[in-house]
């Protein structure tokens, strides 16, 4: 998987140009919560459930159907219709950065028309290590190599917005 560095950049992103400004910062968490969402799957390795499984990691909830629905479920669980095409999108991000990734058996975007995983022929994200590995030298190399490819994605999220001009 691409790590919380790559997929929280892209929860930053969406909040900067789909949040609403009444509630920026509880937006931006959620955005952030759902740009990681995919990776909610990796509780099946704690229930006995094999990678490769359909409802493995990357698998089911990799799928852009999982998308549509958990994207459009989160919007209108918010009461914000609107942010349907901002959530989906979102989610959808995940699984198609972790199919930039250079590990792992690919991701199931098409589950459950088939089990296929897939791959992009450019894979230049390094996968990140699961659970507590993700603490160590090779999780930190990650990490370092993350930031810099996502650095233009945390510039648009981050910059500093202009000051709202009073009106006359």
């Amino acid at each position: 998987m691409a790590s919380l560095v790559g997929h929280g950049a892209m929860g930053l992103l969406a909040a900067r140009y789909g949040a609403p400004a009444r509630s920026r910062w509880l937006a931006t968490l959620g955005m952030v919560a759902l740009s990681m969402l995919p990776d909610a799957d990796v509780v099946g390795f704690a229930l006995g459930v094999p990678y490769p499984d359909p409802f493995g990691h990357r698998g089911a909830t990799h799928s852009f159907l999982f998308a549509l629905v958990a994207g459009a479920l989160a919007a209108i669980a918010v009461r914000m219709p609107r942010l349907v095409p901002w959530c989906v999108a979102l989610i959808a991000s995940h699984p198609l950065l972790d199919a930039l990734t250079d590990g792992g058996l690919g991701v199931a975007l098409l589950w459950p028309l088939s089990d296929r995983r897939f791959f992009f022929p450019w894979r230049p994200i390094p996968v990140s290590p699961i659970g507590v590995g993700f603490l160590s030298w090779r999780g930190m190399r990650v990490v370092l190599a993350e930031l810099l490819i996502f650095s233009p994605v945390y510039a648009l999220a981050l910059w500093p917005r202009k000051a709202a001009r009073p009106q006359p």
